[in-house]
């Protein structure tokens, strides 16, 4: 197999890296040489926290304060960032319905997975347009376009992310900034792992799961932090403002199969 090697941005600031999709986009960007600044109100791995080329930045990203320390973090590398991006995998998730769930879990979801995203991209926007090259990953999910029980906040918020980072993208679009949407499908990860948990039966939940995925399995996050980094990438020059679905396939119909081999039911 011939290796294919891509550029990436010299410093890249990602959201959500305590676990799940921001953690192994970190790993991922670490094992590449490019400079990470972590932010998630958990902190970070203690062996990401070693990495020289790593800075954990504890913070809420809905908090100004936060987004002004990480400014601080990336200009006192670099005055001006030859290359710059942004990886948006911060989310929170919670599983109910309406007749059990306080307005406070809605205002949950909106504040952290979509003006989380927004209030960054205010603090970064100046930095990533005076780049040479600048590129926005907003994390969103396939809830944004299918609904799934019990989590009618978390789709809520998704879909309202995925219309705010379109808009936001034309509106940079003659500014130099590459912005793009990336929708995972369930990963074994974060927030897959606690709606697996909450189940009745986790045993049974996972394997109707994985029976309906048209490759027979839940994809890794490390397999869609590859998506990811290459949205960052000058690579993704030609894909803008659009949504790249990383769901191993989930969505690409609606025979969701039961696992038995030529059963259309």
């Amino acid at each position: 197999m011939i290796d294919w090697t891509i550029p990436l941005p010299d410093q890249v600031v990602v959201t959500g890296t305590a676990s799940g999709l921001g953690e192994e986009t970190a790993r991922l960007l670490l094992s590449a040489g490019v400079r990470v600044y972590g932010v998630d109100l958990a902190g970070a791995a203690d062996d990401l926290c070693k990495n020289e080329l790593f800075s954990s930045l504890p913070g809420s990203v809905t908090e100004a304060t936060t987004w002004s320390r990480v400014l601080d973090a990336v200009r006192s590398d670099v005055t001006a960032p030859r290359s710059l991006g942004f990886v948006g995998a911060a989310a929170v998730l919670d599983v109910g319905i309406l007749d059990d769930e306080d307005p406070a879990v809605w205002r949950k979801a909106w504040e952290v997975n979509v003006l989380g995203n927004v209030i960054a991209l205010q603090a970064l926007l100046p930095l990533l347009a005076t780049a040479e090259h600048g590129a926005v990953v907003a994390v969103s999910s396939v809830n944004a376009s299918f609904g799934e029980q019990q989590l009618a906040a978390y789709s809520s918020s998704k879909a309202a992310l995925t219309g705010a980072i379109r808009t936001i993208a034309l509106d940079y679009a003659r500014r130099g900034v590459t912005v793009n949407v990336l929708a995972p499908g369930p990963m074994r990860a974060g927030l897959f792992e606690r709606h697996l948990q909450s189940a009745v039966d986790p045993e049974r939940f996972l394997a109707t799961r994985e029976a309906r995925q048209p490759i027979g399995r839940i994809p890794g996050a490390d397999e869609v932090a590859r998506a990811a980094a290459f949205l960052l990438s000058p690579a993704a020059s030609a894909v803008f403002g659009t949504t790249l679905t990383a769901d191993g396939g989930l969505t690409a119909g609606f025979d969701f199969r039961t696992g038995l081999e030529g059963s259309s039911a």
